[in-house]
C-alpha cells in the first residue's frame, strides 16, 4: 500500500553554541562559478541585510548575465552586535551571560578583478580612533571614512566640472573594497589588545623572527651597495660538459647555472683573478679570460680574450666594455689547459693539474667540439682546440678522434652550428678547405660524428647532425587529456611542432591502438581558463602543431581528444545537434543527439526525432525551441537551416504541440508563462526566473481563477503548495500582480505571440520542485562544428 506524507513547512538555518573572541568575517567576494568552471568575483546580492545574515543565508550569489568583476556597495558596522534580537543567533545551550558584542578592528581589502588584484589592509591595532592603511612596506595613517566608507564597494559619483550647468553626474565602479572583515568582541579586547614583551613569544618563533630580520637586513645592505658591486658569472669546461645534451643543445652554456662572483667594482681585475684561485684552485698564470658577444644570428660565444691592458682595469671598467647594454653583470669564459692530452671521457678535469695556456697569436682561432651519436641520438661536448686559420680541419681529425674516444683513423663528418633561431642553421665543413675559407671564426661551433658506413643496416631516425638539431629544436612534448575528462592527464607522446593534423592524429591513433587515425578529432586548449576550448580543431584547419598549442600570446603543452563513430573529414559535412525532448505526460526530460547533413532543416530534425522519441499518439506533432536562462527566446520555423542553429550556449527543446495550441480563435492567445522570485539587489526589486518555462492559451474574457485551474492541472501542483503561488504579468522584469478577477487577455497587446517573451505570465514561489530527471540515450554526444 502507499501512502501520501501531509506537506510539512521547514526551515533550515544555522544557530551557535558560542562565538569565538576574534571574529573574521569573509564576505565572499569571489567564489566557484560551477556553470564555468572559474573562480569569478561576485555580485553581493542582499546588501540591505544583516552581516551575519548575510553569511548565514548564502547572500552572497554570482549574477549569471555579468561576467565582469562585481563590486556591489556592501555596507559593514562599526559594531556588530550578534546578542540582537534577544540572541536569534544563538542556540538554546549557549552562554547567555556572554555579551557578543564586537568591534570592528581591521578590513582585508581586494582592489582588482578575479584574474588579478592587490590586496592590502586597514588596522587600528589598540581599537583607538586612529586607522592605519598596511600597503606592503608602506604604512600611513588614514581616517575612518577611507577604512569604512570607501571599501563599501559600489560606485562613486565624479564632482560635476562645470556646476551651473545641468550636467550628468558620471559614475563609476570601484574596484576597491572589503575582502575581509575581523572584529573582536569588546568583552575580551584588554587580553588580545595587550603589550607582547619578548618573554611571551616562543623561543622557536624568537630564533625564527631573529633569523628573518638578519637575512632582512643583509638584503636590504645589498641592495643598497649593489652599486658598488657586480656580479661576474664565469663558465668553464665543466659546464659545458655538464650542460650540453643534458640542459642545453645549442650554443655553449647556460649563464644561469654557472659559478658567480659579487665583486667591488673598484677592485683590480688581476684581484679578482686570486680570487678565483682561491675558489677554484687554478693558478693565476693558468688563467686566461674571454668575453662573450652577442652576434647578429643572436647567438652568444666567447668572442676574443682579453688584454694585458684590460686585466689591469677595475671590474668596473671592463664590465662597462664588455656590455654597454647592460651593465649588470660581466660574462667571462675561463680558458684553462689541461696538463696532459687526455680525452675528457677519460678524466674529469678535476684529475688534470692546469698549465698556462699556450699564447694566442691572431693566426690562433679558438673552436668548441659537440661529438654527435646517431644510435644513441645524444649529442655532447668533447673539447676545445686553438687551431690555425690557414690550417684545414683534415690536419686535426686525430685530435678530434681522441677527444671523442675513437681510433685515430676513424672517418668523421663535420658541420658548423650556426644559429637555432628562428629555424635551424647546421651547414656541412668541407674538411679540404681551410678554417678561414669556412668562415670559421673564435667561438664557433663544430659538432661532428662518424661517417656513415656504406651498406650499413642500422637505420637512424636522425641520422647526421642538421637532422637532430632540426628535431630538438622541434620537439614538443605533449599532454594529451580525454574531452569527457579534461582535468586528467592520460598520456604523453613526443611529436614535432612541425608536425601536420595528420601525423598528430596518427601519433595518438598508435598509441591507443586505433586503426583509423581519421576517427580522432583534436580540442586546443585555453590557457586561461584550464579548460578545452568551445570548438574543436577544424580536420587540417592549421598547418602545424605548433599553431594547435597556441592561444593568444601563451603557449600550451594540451591537447584534447575524442574518439567518433565516423571519420572526421565527413563528420564535418555533418551538424550535430543536443536537443531535449520534453515528454508530454513523464516528468522527464531526454537529451537526444541528432547528425544531419549541414544543409539540412528544422523539419529534417524533428523527423529525425520522432523515430527516437515516445510520443504520446502516433500523430503527435512536434516542435523546436530555443530557450535560454529559462526563457523561450524562439520556435523555429520547420525550413530553417540548421547550419547556424548553435545549441552551445542556448538549449534546444523538443516537445509535443498541444491539442487546445492548433486550432486558435480569433480572440485566443498564446503567451508565455515563466516561473519567478523576486530578490532585492541595491534596493531595487529584481526578478530570478528558474524552471521550465511553457507556453499557455488564453481566450478572451478568461480570469486568472480560470486560467490558475489550467495552470494547476498542467503543472499537477498539491493544493496547499499551490495556494501560496502568486500571479503577476511582467513587462521588461517590472510585476503587476493580478487578482483572481483580473482577464488575463486583456493584460496582453496583439502581438507576435512568438516574440513576446518581454511579455509573460509570471508564476512567483520557492523553487522547491523536484529536479526533472535527466536521461541521455546511448548516441555518442558532439559538440557542434
Amino acid at each position: 500500500m502507499m501512502y501520501s506524507l501531509p506537506f510539512q513547512e521547514a526551515r533550515k538555518g544555522v544557530l551557535f553554541i558560542d562565538f569565538p573572541p576574534v571574529l573574521q568575517l569573509q564576505l565572499k567576494r569571489f567564489e566557484y562559478d560551477f556553470m564555468r568552471d572559474t573562480m569569478v568575483k561576485v555580485r553581493i546580492k542582499n546588501p540591505s541585510s544583516r552581516l551575519l545574515d548575510m553569511i548565514l543565508m548564502s547572500g552572497c550569489r554570482f549574477c549569471l548575465f555579468n561576467m565582469l568583476s562585481i563590486n556591489d556597495r556592501y555596507e559593514f558596522p562599526l559594531q556588530l552586535d550578534l546578542d540582537v534580537e534577544n540572541g536569534k543567533y544563538l542556540s538554546p545551550d549557549a552562554d547567555r551571560t556572554v555579551r557578543n558584542l564586537y568591534t570592528l578592528h581591521s578590513v582585508l581589502v581586494h582592489s582588482g578583478g578575479v584574474h588579478g588584484g592587490h590586496y592590502y589592509a586597514y588596522i587600528r591595532p589598540t581599537l583607538s580612533d586612529q586607522w592605519f592603511k598596511f600597503d606592503d612596506e608602506r604604512v600611513t595613517k588614514e581616517d575612518i571614512k577611507r577604512a569604512l566608507e570607501e571599501q563599501y564597494g559600489g560606485e562613486e559619483e565624479l564632482p560635476q566640472t562645470n556646476p551651473g550647468f545641468n550636467n550628468s553626474p558620471f559614475k563609476f565602479t570601484k574596484y576597491s573594497n572589503a575582502y575581509m572583515l575581523v572584529y573582536i568582541r569588546e568583552s575580551d579586547k584588554d587580553k588580545i589588545i595587550c603589550n607582547v614583551d619578548e618573554k611571551d613569544i616562543a623561543e622557536h618563533l624568537r630564533i625564527r623572527l631573529k633569523k628573518e630580520q638578519e637575512e632582512k637586513e643583509q638584503k636590504r645592505k645589498e641592495k643598497a651597495e649593489a652599486h658598488l658591486y657586480t656580479i661576474i658569472k664565469v663558465a668553464r669546461d665543466e659546464d659545458l660538459l655538464e650542460q650540453i645534451g643534458r640542459d642545453i643543445y645549442f650554443d655553449l652554456v647556460d649563464h644561469d647555472k654557472v659559478r658567480s662572483f659579487r665583486i667591488q667594482k673598484q677592485m683590480p681585475f688581476n684581484l679578482f683573478k686570486e680570487e678565483v684561485a682561491k675558489e677554484l684552485g687554478i693558478p693565476i698564470q693558468c688563467q686566461r679570460f674571454w668575453l662573450w658577444a652577442k652576434r647578429q644570428n643572436h647567438t652568444y660565444r666567447p668572442n676574443r680574450p682579453l688584454t694585458p691592458q684590460e686585466e689591469a682595469q677595475s671590474v668596473g671598467q671592463l664590465r662597462e666594455v664588455s656590455n654597454k647594454a647592460n651593465n649588470a653583470e660581466l660574462k667571462l669564459f675561463l680558458e684553462v689547459e689541461p696538463g696532459q692530452a687526455v680525452s675528457l671521457m677519460c678524466a674529469t678535469m678535476q684529475d688534470l693539474r692546469p698549465i698556462p695556456p699556450p699564447i694566442k697569436s691572431k693566426e690562433d682561432i679558438l673552436l668548441f667540439f659537440k661529438h654527435y651519436d646517431p644510435l644513441k641520438e645524444e649529442l655532447r661536448y668533447v673539447g676545445r682546440l686553438l687551431v690555425k686559420a690557414n690550417g684545414k680541419p683534415v690536419e686535426i681529425l686525430t685530435k678530434l678522434n681522441e677527444l671523442a674516444g675513437f681510433s685515430p683513423d676513424e672517418e668523421v663528418e663535420l658541420f658548423e652550428e650556426i644559429k637555432f633561431e628562428p629555424t635551424v642553421m647546421c651547414e656541412h665543413i668541407d674538411k679540404k678547405l681551410t678554417f678561414r675559407g669556412s668562415q670559421l671564426e673564435d667561438g664557433d661551433i663544430i659538432c661532428f660524428q662518424k661517417a656513415p658506413q656504406v651498406g650499413s643496416s642500422e637505420q637512424c631516425r636522425y641520422p647526421d647532425v642538421p637532422s637532430f638539431l632540426e628535431y630538438v629544436h622541434n620537439r614538443q612534448v605533449v599532454r594529451f587529456r580525454s574531452l569527457e575528462k579534461p582535468k586528467e592527464d592520460e598520456f604523453c607522446l613526443e611529436l614535432s611542432k612541425l608536425h601536420n593534423y595528420d601525423n598528430v592524429v596518427e601519433k595518438v591513433a598508435r598509441h591507443l591502438g586505433l586503426d583509423d587515425p581519421s576517427k580522432i578529432r583534436l580540442t586546443a586548449h585555453n590557457c586561461y581558463s584550464q579548460q578545452p576550448k568551445p570548438q574543436p580543431i577544424k580536420y587540417r584547419g592549421v598547418e602545424h602543431l605548433s599553431d594547435m598549442l597556441v592561444h593568444y600570446n601563451q603557449t600550451s603543452d594540451v591537447l584534447y581528444y575524442e574518439v567518433l563513430d565516423i571519420p572526421l573529414p565527413e563528420l564535418q559535412g555533418l551538424k550535430t545537434l543536443k536537443v531535449a525532448f520534453h515528454h508530454s505526460t513523464k516528468d522527464e526530460v531526454v537529451i537526444h543527439t541528432i547528425r544531419l547533413p549541414k544543409q539540412s532543416t528544422v523539419g529534417d530534425v524533428i523527423y529525425d526525432l520522432k523515430t527516437k522519441v515516445e510520443l504520446s499518439h502516433p500523430n503527435a506533432e512536434l516542435r523546436l525551441l530555443e530557450v535560454f536562462y529559462h526563457k523561450i527566446y524562439k520556435i523555429f520555423p520547420l525550413n530553417e537551416k540548421i547550419e547556424n542553429i548553435n545549441d552551445q550556449y542556448w538549449t534546444l527543446r523538443a516537445e509535443e504541440i498541444p491539442e487546445e495550441e492548433k486550432n486558435l480563435g480569433p480572440h485566443d492567445r498564446l503567451i508565455h508563462v515563466y516561473h519567478f522570485m523576486k530578490d532585492a539587489a541595491q534596493n531595487q526589486v529584481q526578478v530570478q526566473n528558474f524552471g521550465e518555462p511553457f507556453f499557455l492559451v488564453i481566450r478572451e474574457g478568461e480570469t486568472l481563477a480560470e486560467v490558475k485551474v489550467r495552470i494547476q492541472k498542467k503543472l499537477q501542483v498539491p493544493d496547499e503548495e499551490f495556494s501560496k503561488w502568486k500571479f503577476a504579468f511582467l513587462s521588461l522584469g517590472r510585476p503587476d500582480y493580478l487578482q483572481d478577477s483580473d482577464i488575463v487577455s486583456g493584460r496582453f497587446q496583439r502581438r507576435d505571440v512568438y516574440g513576446a517573451w518581454e511579455q509573460y505570465l509570471g508564476l512567483e514561489h520557492s523553487d522547491n520542485t523536484p529536479k526533472r530527471s535527466y536521461a541521455a540515450n546511448q548516441t555518442v554526444s558532439l559538440v557542434d562544428i
